[in-house]
């Protein structure tokens, strides 16, 4: 038997036809010269499906290296052009026009108000609302004051969705703890007290879980409030305050975050057996859910207006600050994007749609509708993109993608090579845009040196002093290259490993 060997094979399956051929006729006659015969042929067609890919992949490599000129004009309009600082100047005015905009606001319905018509006026296309409910947590008057073993007013922020306080406050002696474990081992000792967590700083991720389950973890064990020692790593006296979780069946207590300066008081207080006492008033309401929306504007696709790649950022903050970091720089940036684009007359194949999301700070709210509403036609979403760790030095993106977009995507951050933003590191995030990659979307979130971000994250200091202009155009910049991009290549990203790289 004749077996014709491709000369694309490699070596192990050389090794193994030799190895074959060498072997004594009993076998190979019966056995082995079939079996060699299929290895063959399927090692024959997968060098052909690689060599396929592979010139598939070249081909696309070639395409996106295509577009350096356009790159380079985006970039020149948002760092050195006439849309120099754009994105900065809208900012403030928004900012210093609305101020912050908490879920159920006053202050939120005129920030999508302000937006609707910015982005209309802005000649951006099918600018529209879309609506969804949201919560309406109001924080009302709030102070809290240590008693003993001094006199000492505790800066306080109480957290999204925690109830009041009894008419006249709470007081009570203060137990202090590190952690969920700590409390469960002298879960004696909490009955009647208020719980200080007084937690260390690790990651936000790990961290933040004292802030939104602390007081049902403390409510279990018979306390009667929470003080959450506040999620950051610096802090300069200053309370952050968040969205916290209260769980079924549990009873629900007031629950605040204090600055780390405080909590840390406690503790050397607690350690030198000193008792601590705090009376704690909070005058929280929550209130029905209420009517909000989601703020759209695109430019629509040329080939393929019915696929979409989307930007976004949260158009709602915390009831603290401006809301200028968190999120007015993701939003104005995913505004600006379409901006620059409009400015130079690109029209991309694919859609591009920037979305302002509602009460992301409660959970993702706003986003979540926008998921049930929109899944039906998940198949044409290309990408979903979103800032919300703030606009401060870009490095590059985040993503999440299947092997073979994640290759397409670099080679498109390759064209962000002049302002040196070309980073593309592993798992996007975002909780606005999570469930669409869950459901396999590719997704991207703007990668920054965002070291400080947690300093200013949820407290007063959140204002426009924290932007920086000449950071804004940068991020303006990357978000406006990647998202055309991708919107105007021949083919969508792919979404499942048949390409073999």
């Amino acid at each position: 038997m004749v077996v014709s060997i491709p000369t694309c094979l490699p070596t192990e399956a050389l090794t193994l036809i030799y190895s074959c051929q060498q072997m004594k006729d009993g076998h190979i006659k019966k056995f082995s010269i079939f079996s060699l015969a299929l290895t063959v042929t399927f090692i024959h067609c997968s060098c052909l499906a690689r060599n396929k890919d592979e010139k598939a992949f070249s081909d696309r490599a070639e395409e996106i290296a295509s577009y350096a000129n356009v790159a380079q004009d985006i970039i020149d309009l948002a760092v050195r052009g006439k849309a120099q600082n754009r994105s900065y100047e809208r900012l403030a005015d928004f900012t210093d026009t609305i101020g912050n905009r908490v879920s159920g606001s006053k202050n939120l319905d005129l920030a999508i108000k302000y937006m609707y018509n910015a982005l209309r006026e802005n000649g951006l296309e099918n600018v529209h609302l879309e609506p969804v409910k949201i919560p309406h947590w109001v924080r009302g008057e709030e102070s809290a004051m240590m008693l003993h073993p001094q006199n000492h007013t505790l800066a306080i922020l109480g957290l999204g969705s925690s109830v009041a306080t009894p008419k006249g406050g709470i007081e009570a002696e203060v137990l202090v703890v590190e952690s969920f474990e700590e409390l469960k081992k002298r879960a004696k000792e909490a009955s009647g007290k208020f719980v200080t967590f007084n937690q260390p700083f690790v990651s936000y991720g790990k961290t933040v879980q004292y802030r939104e389950f602390g007081a049902s973890e403390a409510a279990k064990v018979g306390a009667v409030a929470t003080l959450i020692r506040s999620v950051t790593p610096f802090s300069i006296n200053s309370p952050h305050t968040g969205w916290q979780d209260y769980q079924e069946g549990v009873k629900k207590i007031p629950t605040a975050c204090i600055t780390v300066e405080d909590a840390v008081m406690m503790a050397r207080m607690a350690k030198r057996g000193q008792k601590i006492v705090v009376r704690l008033t909070m005058n929280a309401q929550t209130f029905p859910d209420v009517d909000s929306f989601n703020t759209v504007a695109e430019i629509i696709g040329s080939e393929h207006p019915e696929q979409v790649v989307l930007l976004s950022g949260h158009l709602d903050s915390w009831d603290v600050g401006q809301g200028a970091m968190d999120d007015g720089g993701g939003a104005l940036i995913s505004w600006e994007a379409l901006s620059l684009l409009k400015d130079l007359g690109l029209r991309p194949r694919r859609t591009l749609r920037t979305v302002f999301w509602s009460a992301e700070e409660q959970g993702g709210v706003g986003a979540q509708q926008y998921f049930q509403l929109h899944k039906v036609n998940i198949s044409n979403f290309n990408l979903v993109m979103e800032s919300d760790m703030g606009t401060f030095t870009p490095l590059g993106l985040q993503f999440t993608g299947s092997t073979q977009a994640r290759a397409i995507m670099a080679e498109v951050m390759k064209l962000l090579k002049p302002i040196n933003t070309t980073n593309l590191e592993e798992h996007a995030e975002g909780t606005d845009i999570e469930m669409w990659m869950d459901a396999g979307v590719p997704g991207a979130s703007l990668h920054v040196a965002d070291s400080k971000y947690f300093w200013f994250h949820h407290t007063n200091g959140d204002t426009m002093s924290v932007q920086n202009p000449v950071e804004m155009n940068l991020c303006s910049a990357l978000w406006a290259v990647v998202a055309y991009v991708v919107a105007d290549l021949e083919e969508m990203l792919p979404r499942l490993d048949s390409m073999v790289l």
